[in-house]
């Protein structure tokens, strides 16, 4: 006698057929994974480095942001034992496309982003389509500050602010300005300056670049610049140029003589930093072990004097002290971007 064939369960088990018990399963199970995730994070913090650290710099070599990252690199290496490599992702407009590269990254701290003002506080407010989200990176440390300073050529009969804003509203559209391209603390600085001085027609002449802008500028393209102080002050001190001014909040020992913006315009301030950042969701632990290793990094005598050899302030901060100056910035520049109707396709 054959044994009777086996009964199919065309019914789905009580567990899952149950609408109120299948989610509060679900609900636990959610739970328990995050926790599993908060303990795994938590080791992988306690261990972190256990490998290479990559930072990615969204510029060509050769420019501050590069060299300031190569400076702290070298010395994060020697500090944690293991190899830290800069590797630059230039490409696309305003840093873009490094800087998207960083976000897209796994946030386990191996992978990690140096930059200046445009990729962290100013790009949101110019181009209308990011493939990433600034404020969701996770601040480390402030490296190092630049001055930015307001400069003449030497043939130039404006001999600061006063002098300036006084022809600018005298013979408006005669004037011109240099900068590194659409959206740089350059171009920025200069349409602040505008509307600070009473809404002076100046027209702009962008280059693809700060090197390129300060060699046409030399060349006799354009009347005004906002430049770096430290890449300036050797045509500063060759005679080609004159500063007016500086962009800091006091006077600069490098030129000394030189007044800041603020003393004709109050509140004036334009300035250039470099910031390190990790990709969105990386453990708080890592941040706050990274900022605590670069402070001490910057401290360094030879870190320190190169970085104020480049006319660069060393700095070295918290992860909330760099997430205040991020969105301080921003908040700055956004007002500026939006009152020039400035826009970036």
């Amino acid at each position: 006698m054959m044994n009777p064939a086996p009964k199919i369960i065309t019914t789905a088990p009580a567990l899952f057929h149950s609408p109120c018990r299948s989610r509060r399963v679900l609900i636990i199970c959610a739970a328990g994974l995050a926790a599993l995730a908060s303990v795994a994070t938590a080791l992988a913090a306690d261990d972190y480095p256990t490998k290479a650290i990559k930072v990615v710099v969204p510029v060509q070599p050769g420019f501050t942001t590069d060299a300031v990252a190569r400076i702290v690199a070298e010395k994060l290496q020697m500090k944690l034992g293991k190899p830290v490599v800069v590797e630059n992702r230039a490409g696309g407009a305003g840093g873009n496309v490094g800087t998207e590269a960083v976000a897209r990254s796994t946030p386990d701290g191996y992978t990690l982003l140096v930059a200046s003002p445009g990729p962290l506080a100013i790009n949101k407010y110019l181009y209308p389509k990011l493939a990433f989200d600034p404020t969701e990176f996770v601040p480390i440390s402030l490296l190092a500050s630049a001055v930015n300073v307001l400069v003449v050529r030497a043939d130039s009969p404006i001999r600061s602010v006063r002098d300036l804003i006084t022809y600018a509203k005298a013979n408006p559209g005669k004037l011109s300005y240099a900068s590194g391209g659409a959206g740089t603390t350059q171009h920025l600085a200069t349409e602040l300056l505008k509307s600070q001085g009473g809404n002076l027609d100046i027209f702009h002449v962008p280059y693809k670049g700060s090197a390129p802008a300060m060699q046409g500028f030399l060349q006799g393209q354009g009347d005004i610049m906002f430049a770096e102080l430290g890449s300036t002050l050797p045509h500063i001190k060759s005679g080609k140029l004159r500063a007016i001014a500086v962009g800091g909040t006091t006077r600069n020992q490098a030129v000394p003589d030189v007044p800041t913006m603020s003393e004709t315009l109050p509140g004036f301030v334009t300035t250039a930093w470099y910031g390190l950042v990790a990709p969105p969701k990386t453990p708080p632990a890592i941040a706050a072990m990274l900022s605590s290793a670069v402070a001490e990094i910057v401290k360094d005598p030879d870190v320190n004097a190169r970085l104020r050899n480049m006319n660069l302030q060393p700095a070295g901060s918290t992860p909330a002290e760099l997430a205040t100056l991020v969105r301080e910035e921003g908040d700055r520049w956004g007002k500026v971007i939006r009152a020039a109707k400035i826009t970036v396709e």
